[in-house]
């Protein structure tokens, strides 16, 4: 598709596709494309050398509303096309998107590899709980008791963490959001865009159809301040409508708990840094719930390290350098159009 660039900075609308967008009214998701669409704008992002790749689910449909190189592939298999994308190009900037469901069942092998190859792409998994295309049936990261029309006496199952789940698979970078809370998210974008390697963004997602209010424990306006806590590398985790609670780590226990300032002799100087290179770190905070704890947000665990496809790269081209050197074509077709034998050289 050829759209008009402007020798301005770009605006959000540059990236919108002409397409009709099929959610239904009030979707997590529309928040989720709008602050993408921002994102784009913001990084500058260039349509011809942008690719999404998506697998099967609502959040699937997203390479259709966004004016960029897109693939729409199958049930769980995205993070699998998008790795092939990226080593067949590797200067193409990548993104994919999935749902809980695409994400961590069929597809949890598939994300798996991707995470700890570390490839060189943004993952979002949009998480609303539930299997919304399909009609509601619970999914892996349904609570245990979710009632729906694979579990009508509630799921006895025990749910799975998107985030804890890339922490285990090796991710060097992990963060979390809310799809309606625009500014936070669209940093965190911005930042996992910025990020050298694969990384997975977790962003809360509501399905008002057949999940409503699913995250309502820490996304409601009246218990944000003291449920949500927006985690900055370097700064005490504080949060609460006063700025007054925050956490800390017990040294007896060594587990994290949720304190006062001003109470029990507890002083700002008590309230923990938070550092985004410590994983064992990010790992208690992925685990905080509600009511006890609040719900950790932004950017838990970050860690460069060298792309998977920055590496096999530089071993095809080491490998090619060999072949020249030793008198070896390296010309594919002419390889192929050689003869019927072909002498394998060490």
């Amino acid at each position: 598709m050829n759209i008009a660039v402007s020798a301005d900075k770009p605006a959000p609308k540059d990236y919108a596709s002409d397409q009709e967008i099929r959610w239904c009214p009030g979707c997590g998701d529309y928040a989720i494309l709008k602050a993408v669409l921002k994102t784009l704008a913001e990084v500058e992002a260039k349509p011809e050398n942008t690719v999404f790749v998506s697998g099967i689910g609502c959040a699937a449909r997203f390479p259709y509303y966004i004016s960029t190189y897109g693939f729409h592939t199958i049930h769980g298999r995205a993070p699998a096309v998008a790795t092939g994308v990226k080593l067949a190009n590797p200067d193409l900037d990548v993104w994919v998107v999935s749902g809980d469901g695409d994400a961590l069942s069929i597809g949890g092998n598939h994300l798996l590899h991707l995470l700890r190859r570390n490839v060189d792409l943004q993952f979002l998994l949009f998480n609303n709980e539930i299997y919304g295309l399909t009609k509601g049936q619970y999914s892996p990261t349904s609570r245990t008791g979710t009632l729906s029309p694979s579990s009508p006496s509630g799921s006895v199952e025990s749910p799975v963490s998107g985030t804890a789940f890339a922490l285990g698979a090796g991710a060097r970078f992990v963060a979390r959001a809310i799809d309606t809370a625009q500014a936070h998210l669209l940093g965190v974008l911005k930042q996992a865009h910025g990020h050298r390697g694969a990384s997975f963004v977790e962003i809360f997602q509501n399905c008002l159809v057949y999940n409503d209010g699913v995250h309502s424990a820490f996304t409601d306006r009246s218990v944000a301040a003291d449920m949500q806590l927006l985690v900055e590398h370097g700064k005490p985790m504080l949060f609460g409508k006063e700025r007054d609670k925050g956490l800390r780590l017990r040294p007896e226990t060594l587990a994290l708990e949720a304190v006062k300032i001003g109470e029990g002799g507890v002083g700002e100087e008590d309230i923990l840094v938070h550092d985004q290179t410590n994983r064992a770190l990010a790992g208690m905070l992925a685990a905080m719930q509600p009511p006890a704890m609040p719900v950790a947000l932004g950017v838990l665990y970050r860690d460069p390290a060298p792309s998977y496809d920055s590496a096999v790269t530089a071993r095809v081209e080491a490998g090619q350098e060999r072949m020249q050197k030793g008198g070896i074509s390296t010309d594919l077709s002419a390889i192929m159009r050689a003869g019927n034998t072909w002498t394998v050289k060490g």
